[in-house]
This record gives C-alpha cells, structure tokens and sequence, in this order.
C-alpha cells in the first residue's frame, strides 16, 4: 500500500526567535511532530529555511562583507548547526536523516533531476528522512531559487507528494491585512479562484521569501493535483492537528486540487 507522501517546509521565521536566534525548543517540537507522523505511517520529506540565520548568529565578523559573500559564509557555517541539531533531534526517535543541499539547475529536465529524484527515492525506500535546502554556497544571482517556497513546490512534484505544507508564522491567506479585526482567514481555496487581490509582496523578516511567494508556489503545485496547506508553524502541534486531529480547529488556508474534496 503506498504511504501518504508530505513535504513540509519550514521557514527562517519559524526556526528563530525575534533576535534572530535559532528557536531550539520550536525545532524540537516540530520534529517530535514529525516523528509522529511518520509513526502513523507518513513519508515525510523536509524542506528547512534557517541555514543564513544560524549561521548569521554563530559568527562575529570584524570586516566589510558584500551580500553573496554574506550568505556564501553564514549559511556554510549555519548548515552544519542546523542539520547536526535535526541529526541530535531525529536519533531520540530512532529515525536516520539525510541531507540534500540542491540548486535549481538541478530541476532542469535531463540526469540531474534524474538523480535527485533517485537519490530521495532510495532514501524514503530504506526509512531515512531528507532533510532539503538549498545549496547557498554556490547558488547566487540568477542560479537562486525565488526562496524555499519554491524549492518545496519543486520537491513536491518531482517526488509526486499528496500534500505540501508550507509553514509560516501567519495562519494563513486573509481576505484582508492580517492585523486588522474586520479581515477572515480564507479556509480553502478552488482550483482557478484568484487570490491576488488579498496578496502584498512583501518579504519575511529573516528570509526571502513571503505571503506572495506562498501563495505563487501553492497555485502551482495545486495544479499539478497536489493538495497544498499554508499554517502557522509557530502554533503548539501545528503538523499533528492539521494531519491526524481535526484541522477545522486549526486556522490555515488549503489549496484543494482537483477531484478532492
């Protein structure tokens, strides 16, 4: 029987704290989430921000740095801290991770893809978690994913995923400015139905990416016939309630895509 596939990804805002810090105690729990997950029978495939932030805060430098040379740095040194902590996290539950640091070249059709695609597969097969980001060291300019939004979409498909969620800090799409009492979530969303009017481009504190970015990658995927959840992953058991409990208590916005109810 095949498994119910989730890619879920987890962004800068997610994984630290408002001085920019890692959030380990919100990591943690996101991965005893995910443990449980995958004890109900899930395959999960992680997509996680946060390497430029870890690495921002690990490192003091004494000298100018230019913005390729800023990320090149902190997000080698912060991949190593960010992946060795989910390694610390998963062994508790006995679960192998794996890491796959990806460029978006690599999604070009031909023996790239073809590899990534065969490497994931062979990974899910014998039990081991992948843990996804991109490859900041090299990827800059014109090589560089919009943000990992679109990375997570690219995973979902190529890996034929039932389910991506993207986790922010808002609860999801609103038919108004989110701070603002008269504005309601939007709980779903039909393929074809056009939300643009209720989206800004604007981007997120300590990543690249945003609402618009979520809302392009989540219409995309959603095309492909890929249900697509946007949830707060600051709220306590955030993956559990929208998987196994009851999601109609948990605020979020679900792309439905077609012949799904």
């Amino acid at each position: 029987m095949k498994k119910h596939r989730i890619v879920i990804k987890i962004g800068s805002n997610v994984l630290t704290r408002k001085d920019g810090k890692l959030h380990v105690t919100r990591v943690s729990s996101l991965v005893d989430q995910i443990a449980k997950l995958r004890s109900h029978g899930f395959e999960v495939i992680l997509v996680s921000s946060g390497a430029v932030a870890c690495g921002r805060r690990e490192l003091t430098v004494d000298h100018s740095l230019d913005s390729v040379e800023q990320r090149q740095l902190f997000s080698a040194v912060g991949q190593v801290k960010l992946v060795g902590l989910y390694y610390d996290l998963f062994r508790e539950f006995g679960i192998h991770v794996g890491q796959v640091l990806t460029m978006k070249e690599n999604f070009e059709p031909g023996e790239q893809y073809r590899n990534q695609q065969a490497c994931m597969k062979v990974m899910l097969e014998n039990d081991v978690l992948p843990i996804v980001n991109e490859n900041d060291t090299v990827s800059v300019t014109e090589l560089m994913f919009t943000d990992n939004d679109e990375l997570s979409g690219l995973i979902a498909q190529m890996m034929e995923a039932d389910t991506l969620i993207l986790l922010s800090n808002i609860d999801g799409i609103y038919d108004g400015h989110p701070d603002m009492p008269s504005s309601h979530i939007i709980p779903s969303v039909e393929p074809g139905r056009d939300l643009s009017q209720y989206i800004k481009a604007e981007k997120s504190a300590f990543g690249r990416g945003g609402m618009h970015s979520k809302y392009t990658t989540a219409q995309k995927v959603q095309q492909s016939g890929i249900r697509v959840i946007i949830a707060n992953g600051e709220r306590e058991g955030i993956l559990t309630d929208l998987i196994l409990d009851n999601k109609q208590n948990v605020p979020h916005t679900e792309f439905i895509p077609n012949g799904i109810n």
